[in-house]
């Protein structure tokens, strides 16, 4: 009789345990720090002094401002994040939607203008719509660094 029992908390644990595996592979139950696109950012462990200081330098790409990181738009109406970086060479900064490169068109459009030894970039979507809500990220980079900032966006209905 105590053989059977085993036999059955086994085939629950084996059962549990495939159920734990395939929902890891689905992506469930991860938190939002364990996104696919976060984090790209540069190891801290160099192999020599030369390229930490390189990696360390004073001059490389900073983002200082950007919008907030949960947005909630409504359909029909403008979207605008905006992001501020700073660096020696003056950084470039590049637009991403759930890690894919976006190009300006008629209903998204970026603004950039120069402040000094920083970079504002404003990017707009108007009219907004259900295929705009996703996960975006701000880049900005020269030749000593890279750093990123996400923003989630998720829509609303309006009723008026």
């Amino acid at each position: 009789m105590q053989l059977g029992r085993v036999w059955v908390w086994v085939v629950v644990v084996l059962l549990v345990a495939t159920a734990e595996l395939s929902a890891a592979k689905r992506g469930k139950g991860r938190g939002k720090k364990a996104r696919k696109f976060g984090n790209r950012g540069i190891t801290k462990n160099f192999k020599t002094e030369a390229s930490r200081a390189y990696y360390n330098h004073n001059g490389g790409a900073k983002i200082t401002v950007w919008s907030h990181f949960e947005s909630e738009y409504v359909l029909g109406r403008k979207i605008v994040f905006m992001c501020k970086a700073e660096g020696e060479p003056r950084p470039v900064i590049t637009w991403f939607k759930d890690g894919i490169e976006l190009y300006s068109h008629t209903f998204f459009q970026v603004h950039e203008w120069q402040e000094g030894k920083a970079i504002k970039s404003k990017m707009e979507i108007d009219p907004a719509t259900q295929m705009d809500a996703g996960y975006y990220e701000c880049q900005a980079d020269n030749k000593y660094a890279v750093d990123v900032k996400g923003f989630s966006a998720d829509y609303s209905i309006e009723f008026v």
